[in-house]
Formats: structure tokens, sequence, C-alpha cells
């Protein structure tokens, strides 16, 4: 199989995650063995703390308020431990993101570093609920020089136009993902892009309570997207998919 060749501008995050590990220990100020228990246990404190308190009707306030530094973890375990996966979907981000984007539900930050490192970026616009995210990636983004060109919300900004949507890992987490995409296609720009993922499934031992798997919900998402946006194939393995406007 032939290797596909990284942007030279792309080079750091294979050597280390953009620095996530140093991010982290700098952010949370902590030392790198207390710091490595902590990623480990990361999956399992968020399966526990979903089990016990998750509720569809209160989803909002606990990814708000709830998950705290656990969420950090997580993600850092999962952006670490799955790179090959990782660096698939920072290679399709590379193709298609262009002008302003919107990294929605952005996390830890990867995928808006990414984005922001791109030459035909202009504006990433970072948005994530979860108080200690934003303050997470702020401080990722002032440590790699980037902090001009990227801005940080609770929520999409108002009356923005978008020629690029970034949603990795969140569909899943809303009680009806098929009303997000279709916010993002309003926000869209004709010839716009939109990037998703999705795991419409709770785990084989339930240990993603907070996933939504409910058989109408996905099947209308399905719909919803279908007759919306046409997909746009790309050469990479893994489950994120680019899409077009249709209609």
């Amino acid at each position: 199989m032939t290797k596909i060749s990284v942007p030279s501008f792309l080079s750091g995050y294979w050597a280390d995650s953009f620095n996530l590990k140093q991010h982290l220990q700098g952010f949370l100020n902590i030392d790198a063995e207390t710091l490595d228990l902590k990623l480990e246990a990361g999956g399992q404190q968020m399966a526990k703390l979903g089990h016990k308190d998750f509720d569809w009707e209160q989803a909002t306030a606990f990814y708000r308020e709830k998950v705290g530094e656990f969420y950090l973890f997580d993600l850092g375990a999962w952006h670490l431990a799955s790179y090959d996966y990782i660096e698939n979907t920072l290679l399709l981000i590379v193709d298609h993101a262009q002008g302003r984007v919107l990294d929605f539900g952005g996390g830890i930050g990867t995928h808006t570093i990414a984005a922001a490192l791109c030459p035909k970026v202009e504006q990433v616009f970072y948005c994530d609920i979860n108080p200690i995210s934003r303050d997470f990636v702020r401080y990722r983004t002032e440590q790699l020089g980037l902090k001009n060109k990227i801005t940080f919300s609770d929520e999409i900004p108002a009356e923005e136009t978008l020629d690029t949507i970034i949603c990795f890992d969140v569909l899943e987490h809303l009680p009806d993902p098929s009303q997000q995409i279709l916010q993002f296609h309003k926000l869209m720009e004709p010839e716009g892009k939109v990037i998703l993922n999705w795991c419409f499934f709770k785990g084989v031992n339930q240990e993603h309570p907070f996933h939504i798997d409910d058989p109408q919900v996905v099947d209308t998402f399905f719909k919803t997207i279908q007759s919306n946006f046409l997909e746009i194939f790309h050469p990479y393995n893994m489950t994120a998919r680019c899409y077009r406007k249709w209609s």
C-alpha cells in the first residue's frame, strides 16, 4: 500500500500529538507519572460517571458541569492510543479545510490545532460546552503560538457562515443529531464541506452509557444526512466522512 505523505506543517503531531502530554502536565500542574496513571484510568472513570449521573434530559449540564477533568484524561488516552486513526482524521482535514472553520465539540483540541495550521484556513472557531476543555485548548494554542487564529466559545458563534465544519465524536452524545446536522447545513457556504463521524453504540459492555442508540433517532439521522448532503470520497481507512451540500 502506498504511504500517504504527511504535510510538513503537521509533522509535530506525528512526533508527540502536538505536545499533548506536555500540555496536560503543564495545564494541570502534575508530574509525568501521575499523568500516566490518570490517562490509564480516564475511560473507566468516564464510564463510571456516565452510569451514575448521566440523564438525557440533563445531557448539557452533564458535559458542562460534571465531567470536569475526567474528560481530558478520557480523550487524551484515546488520542494517544489511537494515533493511526487520529492521523487519518488530520489528513482528511488537510485535504478539505479552508476559510472559516468550526470545530464543534472540539474536546482536547487536536483537530482545532490541525485546522489552524492549514495554509488555506483563515480562522478556526473552537466550540465546546465544557469550560475545562476550553481553558485547556486555549492553553495549548498559546503554547503553540496559534492564539491569533483560534477563537473560543461554548456555542456556535451567532450569524457566522462557514466554509468548513468539523465534528468528531459528538453526534452520538446529542439527543437529536439530525437537528444538529441541519444546523450545520444552514451555516455552510454553498460550496462548504462538513467532516463528521459518529458512533451510535453504547458498547459491548455498556461502556458508553452517554451514546444515543435509539433506532428511530438513528434512522432519522441517516435519512436526514442522505437527503441534504453528498458524500465526498476519501482514501483513508476510518469511519469519518466528508460531505458537501446537496439540497
